[in-house]
C-alpha cells in the first residue's frame, strides 16, 4: 500500500484546492496537481489516474454550480458530453500503448497560440454571437479534445473554452460553464478506464477531491460574480504560465 506523511497529504490537499479554483475559472489546474503528485513520489501512471479521480470531483462541483445558475441547458449539451466521453475513453486506452513525447514537445506552442488569441481577440465578450464555422467542424474539434484529454490532458479545459468561444460563438462565461460539463465527462471516462486498470490511489485521490470541491465552488462563484473581468485575464496568465512551464521542462 502506498503511504505518505501527513505533511505531504496536506500539501496535496492544498494544491488540489488551488487547482480546483484555477480550473473552474480558466482551466489548467492539472498543470499543478499532476506535478505535485509526481513530486510526492507517485508513479506516472498512478499519478495520471489519481489526478483524474480528484479532478473529476472538481469539474463536477463546478458544473453543478454553473447548471444551478442557468448557464447551460443539460438537454442541449448532453449529446456533446457523450461525444467527448466516448473519445476520451479511446484516448485513455490509447495512452497505454503509445508514447506521448511528441505531444509534450508540440503542446507549449498550442497553448501559446491559445493565450495570444484570448489576449488580443476583440470577439471575446459575454454575448453569444453568430459564427461562420460549420457545426461538423465544431463536433470534430470536441471529439479531438476529448481524445486528447484521455490521451494526455494538460490544457483540456482551456481548449474546450477556445472551441466554444471561437467555433460555437458562445459568450465567455457560458463557454466556461459548458467546458466544465464536457471536462467532467472526459474526466469521468478516463477515471473509469484507469480504475479498471488498477492504477488508482483511492485514499490520496479522495483527500485531494475534498480540496477540489472547495476550490471549484469558490472559483465558479468568482467566475459568475466577476465574469469576463476575471476569466479573460486569468486564462491568459494561466496559458502563458503553462506554456513556459512546459518549455522549461523540455529544456531541463
Amino acid at each position: 500500500m502506498f503511504e505518505m506523511e501527513i505533511s505531504i497529504l496536506l500539501l496535496l490537499f492544498s494544491v488540489a484546492l488551488i487547482g480546483g479554483f484555477i480550473d473552474s475559472i480558466a482551466g489548467g489546474g492539472g498543470s499543478i496537481t499532476l506535478p505535485t503528485l509526481l513530486f510526492a513520489g507517485v508513479s506516472p501512471l498512478e499519478a495520471l489516474a489519481t489526478n483524474k479521480l480528484q479532478s473529476s470531483f472538481g469539474s463536477f462541483s463546478a458544473t453543478r454550480h454553473f447548471y444551478k445558475k442557468g448557464y447551460f441547458s443539460l438537454k442541449q449539451c448532453l449529446p456533446y458530453a457523450i461525444l467527448v466521453f466516448v473519445f476520451s475513453a479511446f484516448g485513455t486506452l490509447s495512452v497505454q500503448f503509445i508514447n506521448t513525447d511528441f505531444l509534450s514537445k508540440f503542446l507549449p506552442f498550442l497553448i501559446m497560440v491559445f493565450g495570444f488569441y484570448f489576449l488580443f481577440s476583440p470577439k471575446i465578450t459575454e454575448e453569444q454571437r453568430a459564427v461562420r464555422f460549420h457545426k461538423g467542424f465544431f463536433l470534430l474539434s470536441l471529439a479531438g479534445i476529448g481524445f486528447y484529454d484521455g490521451f494526455f490532458g494538460p490544457g483540456t479545459g482551456s481548449f474546450l473554452i477556445l472551441a466554444l468561444v471561437a467555433l460555437a460563438g458562445f459568450g465567455l462565461t457560458q463557454s466556461l460553464a459548458q467546458a466544465k460539463l464536457y471536462n467532467f465527462s472526459t474526466n469521468l471516462a478516463s477515471l473509469i478506464f484507469f480504475a479498471l486498470g488498477g492504477n488508482m490511489l483511492w485514499g490520496i485521490g479522495f483527500i485531494m477531491a475534498i480540496g477540489q470541491i472547495i476550490g471549484a465552488n469558490l472559483g465558479s462563484r468568482a467566475a459568475i460574480k466577476y465574469g469576463i473581468k476575471l476569466i479573460k485575464p486569468l486564462i491568459v496568465v494561466i496559458s502563458f504560465t503553462m506554456a513556459l512551464k512546459l518549455f522549461y521542462e523540455q529544456l531541463g
